[in-house]
């Protein structure tokens, strides 16, 4: 069996110019995906279940749960010093770590550190989705702000880990997909599925549809597409929605499905966030064999201009997604004229 940490220096020796800052980063990861781990599988034996007192910058309720995520995964970058900054969803302003260390840290990391918190309590599937870049500012300052506006062209890696029947870390770093499935009786990531890809023919559609009179037309199109028998093309889809991103994402990347979070009437520019949701799927989606859009242009070409900057996301396979962008053009073009920001 092969380790994470035995997997990714394997990959770090097939490039000679490697320095190994990235693999210690992801190992940081790692280290703080198990801690999160050992929290949710024990959330109904400790005081670490319902809300904080606290509300995050998007305006919800924290969770126990998201603070100590949040914590430990920043600790374990800060401690290891490659990463010199974090823009996590909890905080509003970005975490430029200030010790010497971390400022001469080639990476920044956005992150969500708990996705799908409001699941918690009903023991269902929740994650954790980051995505690394390289900095931009000069080593030895400290990272700013602009050092992650970067649109995910940029990006150096992604993944997410998802916490459910087990628990799976699954990155990319530009070549393919790779996921590990932790073994709790030894505390190690264990290679499980090498070289991820979506199967060719998708059968599963995942949206809230409780919010369909709020959707595009050209939306409503494609679902009405999706509800049509036929048979040559495996219609009607099945629908399957967590209200995870990453457990949604993750069951539609192993059985072969799209996930759809629109822009709606009331919010145009969606509910997920760009940096640290849209780019690290549409990253692994693409390593993957699939495509992410925001309905009309491709997701990793979307420029930021701020942290926590919202995208519509349509994530599967190459089909599914083609299919929706022409509903989209059809059906829609005027929508992605309104402005990309909530009312």
């Amino acid at each position: 069996m092969k380790t994470l940490t035995e997997f990714i220096l394997e990959q770090q020796s097939l490039h000679p110019e490697a320095t190994g800052n990235l693999t210690r980063l992801l190992n940081d990861i790692g280290i703080a995906a198990k801690f999160v781990n050992r929290e949710v599988n024990r959330a109904g034996l400790t005081n670490i279940l319902g809300y904080n007192d606290s509300i995050n910058v998007q305006g919800e309720d924290q969770k126990k749960l998201d603070v100590y995520a949040n914590d430990q995964f920043i600790g374990a970058l800060k401690s290891g010093g490659e990463c010199a900054a974090i823009a996590s969803e909890e905080n509003e302003k970005l975490i430029a770590f200030d010790n010497e260390l971390s400022q001469s840290g080639r990476y920044v990391v956005a992150i969500d550190p708990l996705d799908g918190s409001s699941n918690i309590e009903s023991n269902v599937s929740i994650g954790t989705v980051f995505s690394i870049y390289h900095r931009k500012s000069p080593k030895g300052q400290k990272a700013t702000t602009d050092d992650l506006l970067q649109p995910g062209t940029n990006l150096v890696a992604a993944g997410y880990v998802i916490y459910g029947s087990s628990t799976m870390l699954v990155y990319t770093t530009g070549h393919g997909v790779t996921g590990f499935t932790l073994d709790p009786s030894v505390g190690l990531f264990i290679l499980s599925h090498p070289n991820m890809k979506y199967p060719e023919q998708g059968t599963i559609y995942s949206i809230n549809e409780s919010n369909y009179i709020y959707f595009p037309e050209g939306v409503k199109k494609y679902l009405d597409f999706c509800h049509e028998d036929d048979q040559a093309t495996y219609r009607p889809y099945i629908t399957r929605y967590i209200g995870s991103m990453v457990a949604d994402f993750h069951r539609n990347l192993v059985r072969g499905g799209i996930f759809l979070y629109p822009g709606t009437i009331k919010n145009p520019s969606g509910k997920l966030r760009l940096l640290y949701e849209c780019n690290p799927v549409a990253f692994i989606a693409e390593q993957a064999g699939g495509k992410a859009s925001d309905g009309f242009r491709r997701i990793l070409e979307t420029e930021p201009y701020e942290l926590h900057q919202r995208s519509p996301i349509f994530v599967g396979p190459k089909s599914m997604v083609e299919k929706v962008e022409e509903f989209m053009s059809t059906y829609s073009k005027n929508f992605c004229e309104l402005p990309q920001k909530e009312f």
